[in-house]
């Protein structure tokens, strides 16, 4: 299964980006991350329609989507690992995970989410969820295969 990470905004040099690469390194699933920016200096609804168009853009044809928003349905570690296996099992091959801008997502994005997944109900830099993310996608590895790191 190829999973793809597509979030607004792009990663600079610093530790998250470190962390991130570490995790991916160890993840066994291929990771794509895409990065996508509006450049232009706009604000409001206009930049939300905006960053939506360019993460419709970029979800590949036939994409399961889970799009990370704080009104979403918190997983803890086992339901995640599992919600992958359960996708993985059902044949999806194409699992995508978006990361709206500071704004959130537009209603077209959230329309095309196939689920809308919480990490929690406090508020993250864009960044950070990155590195949340590839490390729970690399905990949920290590889930399905029995693999120790993960500690309940």
């Amino acid at each position: 299964m190829q999973l793809t990470i597509i979030a607004v905004g792009r990663m600079k040099q610093g530790p998250e980006k470190t962390q991130i690469e570490i995790y991916l390194k160890r993840c066994p699933w291929p990771v794509k991350i895409i990065e996508v920016e509006e450049k232009r200096p706009i604000k409001g609804a206009e930049r939300l329609s905006r960053e939506g168009d360019l993460i419709l853009k970029a979800i590949p044809d036939n994409a399961c989507v889970i799009a990370l928003d704080e009104r979403g349905k918190p997983l803890r570690s086992e339901e995640f690992a599992n919600l992958i296996r359960d996708y993985q099992d059902n044949g999806i091959a194409h699992l995508v995970f978006l990361i709206g801008g500071a704004d959130g997502y537009a209603a077209p994005i959230k329309k095309r989410a196939d689920r809308l997944l919480s990490l929690g109900q406090m508020t993250w830099p864009h960044m950070m969820v990155r590195a949340m993310l590839t490390e729970q996608l690399y905990r949920a590895s290590c889930i399905l295969s029995g693999h120790p790191y993960h500690k309940d």
